[in-house]
């Protein structure tokens, strides 16, 4: 399963850094390529030409090398791997990758690559249970990476708990794991996210304050699960995931046009939150206070993206919706989709006092034509897995009965 493929291994600076000479030594006779990068705190643990000679590769080190970097070598190396792999992954290291920081060789690359990014988190268990390091992952997980451990056990500081780095056979396996094809390989799926901005004039737009987090933790999920994404997203206030077709657009209908140029699809997801309405008259020209008075504004409706999609001629084979609602939120999910012609509808109440709206953490219900599901309140990057492991069940399930020719 891994012959040929190309890993791209960080090595970041905990004790448990003497744990990746084996598993390179693994990965070798599994037949892939190793290409070591290893960060200032990693050499205080491994030495360059340990895992020099164990990957038969160079080894990486510094960002402004002026041999590699006069051909721009960091992008070369973060796009050449066919993932990405950090290990150990410190609190540090996480820290950096969740909020996007890049100041060396092992921070840019992970900034830099369109890969999938797979670490095996590594630290005390103090710094593993923080409440900053909670939010790094729920942030890292909700941007598509992937997670191997940590175990719980003995540290090398004498503590006992969760925080171990996770076993070179166990990262092996997860390796194979994120390289194989996935439930959903084959399959298409369209993810809408974000907000839309309905201009006034060329400086002010009507917006709403979804930022884009639970639609980019679909867009993840389904990638992990092997799908093809096509990830139409309005001005999210996070980045898009990586390994995903990414469709940036601004008013909806922009995101219709983008979502039918993206058909044909195995399903749709359609978790943007779109604006009503639109603004007739918008100023071509920004508007000038105390000009003319007050101004007034014309509104017209906005198409309806999720009822065109539920009754298109290519329409997906399943069309999830999403209902944001602030009170009767079952009951009006349940006329929304009577409404909309959709299959599976995710609501959830995003009145002000639940912190939803913006927040990084849902409480769903999913009402499917099976009934109504109430899901407890989890982190966005969780609801996402659990819609995603739904949907790969769902499209199995229908191809089996086709085969089966009911």
């Amino acid at each position: 399963m891994l012959s040929g493929k190309r890993i791209l291994l960080v090595i970041g600076g905990g004790i448990a850094a003497y744990k990746t000479l084996e598993l390179i030594r693994m990965l070798r006779n599994e037949g892939a390529g190793v290409v070591p990068v290893l960060t200032r705190a990693g050499e205080q643990f491994v030495t360059p030409l340990s895992l020099a000679a164990l990957a038969g590769t160079p080894l990486h080190r510094d960002l402004f090398d002026l041999t590699t970097e006069a051909e721009m070598g960091h992008i070369q190396l973060s796009r050449a791997a066919d993932l990405v792999v950090v290990a150990p992954c410190t609190a540090d290291l996480m820290a950096k990758i969740a909020g996007g920081h890049a100041d060396d060789l092992a921070s840019t690359l992970l900034m830099a690559t369109d890969k999938r990014v797979l670490i095996a988190p590594a630290m005390n268990v103090r710094m593993w249970e923080h409440p900053a390091t909670r939010r790094n992952l729920a942030q890292l997980r909700a941007d598509g990476v992937l997670t191997v451990g940590p175990e719980v056990g003995d540290m090398a500081c004498g503590e006992h708990g969760p925080g171990r780095m996770a076993e070179p056979r166990a990262i092996l396996a997860a390796i194979a794991a994120a390289l194989s094809a996935g439930p959903l390989a084959g399959r298409h799926v369209i993810v809408t996210s974000g907000p839309t901005h309905e201009p006034i004039d060329p400086v002010r737009y009507i917006a709403n304050r979804s930022s884009g987090t639970q639609g980019t933790a679909i867009a993840a999920a389904l990638g992990n699960l092997g799908a093809r994404v096509s990830f139409v997203t309005g001005p999210a206030s996070v980045p898009p995931p990586a390994g995903v077709t990414v469709i940036r657009v601004e008013t909806a209908r922009e995101m219709l046009a983008a979502v039918e140029a993206a058909l044909p699809a195995d399903a749709a997801v359609m978790a943007a939150a779109v604006a009503d309405w639109r603004v007739a008259n918008a100023a071509g020209q920004k508007m000038k206070k105390g000009a003319a008075g007050l101004p007034v504004l014309e509104f017209a409706e906005n198409p309806d993206i999720l009822a065109t999609l539920s009754r298109h001629a290519r329409r997906p084979g399943l069309v999830v919706g999403f209902a944001a609602e602030t009170e009767n939120v079952v009951a009006h999910a349940e006329a929304k989709r009577a409404r909309k012609g959709c299959d599976w509808i995710v609501a959830n109440d995003v009145s002000e006092a639940t912190g939803i709206m913006g927040g990084s953490e849902n409480a769903v219900h999913l009402i499917t034509e099976g009934g109504v599901e109430d899901w407890p309140r989890l982190p966005k990057a969780e609801v996402a897995r659990r819609l995603a492991g739904r949907i790969a069940d769902h499209l199995s399930a229908a191809s089996g009965s086709e085969a089966a020719g009911e």
